[in-house]
């Protein structure tokens, strides 16, 4: 599985990130951090991406809690490096990466 989750993260960093940098480029909101007004404001534009964007927050903060305990219990120091990855990047390349890790740990 090691493997399919290292592939999986690949993905999940590439495919979603070349449209947020050409955004980035295009706006100047980098990472859509620097301009967060505009970044709610077409995030919650209308009730379908309203319910994507909850959907994936509530996703992200269950990772998070998940990502922490699974952390101490399989013993992956600094596990807030997770936590910056998915803030800046998104949480489908950063989820593969922590269980790519997590594997690699439990195979040891």
């Amino acid at each position: 599985m090691q493997r399919v989750y290292l592939a999986l993260a690949v993905l999940g960093f590439v495919i979603p990130n070349v449209f947020t940098f050409m955004e980035s480029v295009e706006t100047g909101n980098i990472l859509f951090w620097t301009d967060p007004v505009r970044t709610m404001t077409e995030l919650f534009i209308n009730r379908t991406s309203t319910a994507f964007a909850l959907d994936l927050i509530l996703v992200v903060v269950v990772a998070f809690i998940w990502m922490s305990q699974e952390a101490r219990r399989v013993g992956i120091p600094r596990v807030w490096r997770f936590w910056i990855l998915a803030l800046l990047f998104g949480l489908s390349g950063t989820l593969p990466l922590f269980l790519y890790v997590r594997e690699r740990k439990l195979a040891a």
